[in-house]
Parts: C-alpha cells; structure tokens; sequence
C-alpha cells in the first residue's frame, strides 16, 4: 500500500471517530448498496435465496422458526435499514457503530442471552499492487440464525456455502454457533494462502536484491514491512479472539463443540508464527540490501583503485621525462652529461613505450597473483 493510500486510510478513521456521540450512525458515502443473501437449513431441508428489500428477508426467517437461518447482509449504505434491523433483532448501536466503522480490530463480545458480537477481518493479497487488502466481516449469533454485515459484496465465504449446499459434514446438524464456528475457521484459512503469497514476495525481493538492487527495490521492502506489521495486528487479536470463544461458558458455546474453536486457535497461533518469520525474513532483506550495496560499492573501489595503480607509476614516467630538461646550452654550447640523454637516443620513443607496457603487464600479473579479479 502507497504512503498516500495508508495516509487517506487513517484520515477516514479520525475523520469518523472525532466529535461522534457514541452510537451514532453515520454511514460512509463509499458504502455500497445492501444486497440480502439467506440460507435457512435442517437436517432435511435447505433454501436458498437472495431478497431485494430487508423486510422479504425478515418474513422468510420468521415462516421458519425451527430452521437455522445464515443471514448474509453485503454492503450497508442504507441508514434506515441499519436502525430498523437493530430493533429486530435487538443490536446496540455501539455494536452497530463498530459495524458500519469497519477499521475495528477482531474482538468478541458477549451480549443478551448467550449471544455473540463477533469482529473478524478476511485477508487478500494483491500481487499486482503488493498490498494487503482487507475486510471487516461481523457477525452477530442469535438461537437460530448467524447474522453476518460487511462492506464488499465480495468474500472468501463460498467454500462454506458450497458445504451448506451440498450438505456436507455435520454442518446442517449443529446448532446456529456452529456457523459462525464455520465462518472464522473459512476466514483463518484464508489467511495461508495470503501467508504464501508473501512468503513467495520476499523470495522474488530476495532475488531482486541479490541481482540488481536500488532504491525501487528498497522502497518495496519497506512497503512489505509496513504490510507485515498491519498483519500482525490482524492475526494477534485474532488469536485473543478464539482465546475468549474457548473460556465462555457451556450455555454460550457446548463443551462437543469447543474442540473445533480449539482447533481454530491452533491455526491463529500457527499464523502468528508465520507473521514473525515473515517479518524477520524482510528485516534481513533490508541487511542484505545494504550489504549487497557495500559490496558493490567495494568492487566498484576496487576497479578504480586497480586502474589507478596502473596509472601512477605511467603518471610518474611521463612526467619525468616531461620536464625536458636541455642538454645543451643553446648559448654557450655547453653540453651537460647528466640531463635526460635518453631524450636524444634514436629509438627512445619507443622504448619507453615498451618500457610502459611491461610495467603495465608486471603489475596486471602482480594483481592476478594477488586474487584481486576473482571477485570479477
């Protein structure tokens, strides 16, 4: 995510936060328009429907009292929609508020007669942007039904849908909790995926450091540790949140049924693990860039200083014989023995020049003994 998408981000969370009165609310221009999914089932029965107004949806749950009902609500930009469906089915319009803010952390709650206010995020990863994107999912659990309110009409829920279809598993049989058990799980699932993705990204940066790094590759590491950390402040409340599933008693969630809450906090403890490795595998990537760097650096130092010892003895010979001195007094016609008689030699030209390379040669050959080009 850019500096600029993350800034707007936490503009929209103190532009919603300040001034409020508590359970107001206050529904985002963006919200998209509410669309109404139901799926009522038994062991022996099974609908499925998608209504356009609130009210059908309400009427069908009530003709099936003794039905379990998952009630899918996909977008909420209808103020009067929310406050009506809060007197029904006895929301608080904290609980409301927490919905519609939907940058909330997850978290459970216990309210009314053994029943929950679960916030969860679901997790996407975007190759093509090197982001995290992710939504808020809230549920509320009532005797017979799971009431589920997100922003996008988009999830990662179909594979749950399809085992409700189908009537796989013992998820028909089960009590109304055992669908919002269905629901983390599916959610927790889908954060691997994300966890490979990322694992598979810093592999790519690795390779991008080690074969050409600049500055490009090392604002996409920064980005993908800035993403890390947004994860982990996903993944750690959501292991505290399956925690408080497993301590609440039997008349809110059945000891039979505590075993797959377990297994769902197994998983958050292996993605908090995941999480850690990750961010240390792109803390090292930063050490690395700045060691790929200085490596470079050195051998491109080295190039320069081989060069240059190659010119300084050249330098030195050249202007030696440079300074010219005369040999003979042009006046007196003196002649002076010790003043350069190699200028007046018929073949000092190129014997100098000779004389040049071999030192040249003597000094590549030094180098070489030296190991100075292997690094090459």
């Amino acid at each position: 995510m850019s500096k600029r998408n993350r800034q707007h981000r936490r503009n929209k969370i103190l532009e919603r936060k300040a001034g409020i009165k508590p359970g107001s609310l206050v529904v985002p221009v963006e919200a998209f328009a509410p669309r109404f999914f139901l799926m009522s089932f038994s062991e022996d029965m099974f609908e499925e429907q998608e209504f356009g107004t609130y009210g059908e949806l309400l009427q069908s749950v009530k003709e099936n009292p003794d039905a379990r009902h998952w009630i899918d609500i996909r977008g909420y930009g209808k103020q009067e929609m929310l406050e009506v469906l809060m007197q029904d089915f006895e929301l608080h319009a904290l609980q409301m508020e927490d919905v519609i803010n939907d940058y909330q952390r997850p978290k459970v709650e216990e309210f009314g007669r053994n029943r929950l206010f679960v916030i969860t995020r679901m997790l996407r990863w975007s190759p093509e942007f090197r982001r995290l994107d992710d939504i808020q999912l809230s549920l509320f659990t009532g005797p017979n039904y799971v009431l589920s309110l997100q922003s996008d009409y988009g999830d990662c829920l179909n594979p749950l849908r399809e085992r409700i279809r189908a009537g796989k598993g013992i998820i028909r049989q089960r009590p109304a909790i055992y669908i919002a058990y269905a629901i983390l799980d599916v959610v927790l699932d889908y954060y691997f995926p994300v966890m490979a993705d990322i694992g598979a990204y810093i592999e790519d940066l690795e390779q991008q450091v080690l074969r050409e790094p600049n500055k490009s590759t090392l604002s996409q590491i920064l980005d993908l540790k800035s993403e890390l950390v947004k994860l982990r402040r996903i993944t750690w409340p959501a292991r505290d949140l399956m925690n408080e599933l497993l301590r609440m008693d039997e008349n809110t969630i059945p000891d039979n049924l505590k075993v797959y809450f377990r297994d769902a906090y197994d998983h958050a403890v292996q993605l908090i693990d995941l999480v850690d490795n990750h961010r240390e595998m792109a803390s090292s990537l930063v050490e690395l860039y700045m060691s790929t760097v200085s490596n470079r650096m050195n051998e491109i130092m080295k190039v320069l200083t081989i060069i240059s010892s190659i010119f300084i003895p050249l330098s030195f010979i050249v202007g030696l014989y440079g300074m010219n001195f005369s040999r003979e007094d042009p006046e007196t016609g003196q002649v002076f023995p010790h003043s350069m008689p190699e200028l007046y030699q018929p073949y000092s030209y190129p014997i100098l020049l000779g004389l040049m390379a071999t030192l040249i040669m003597l000094q590549l050959y030094f180098f070489y003994r030296k190991g100075w080009f292997r690094s090459f």
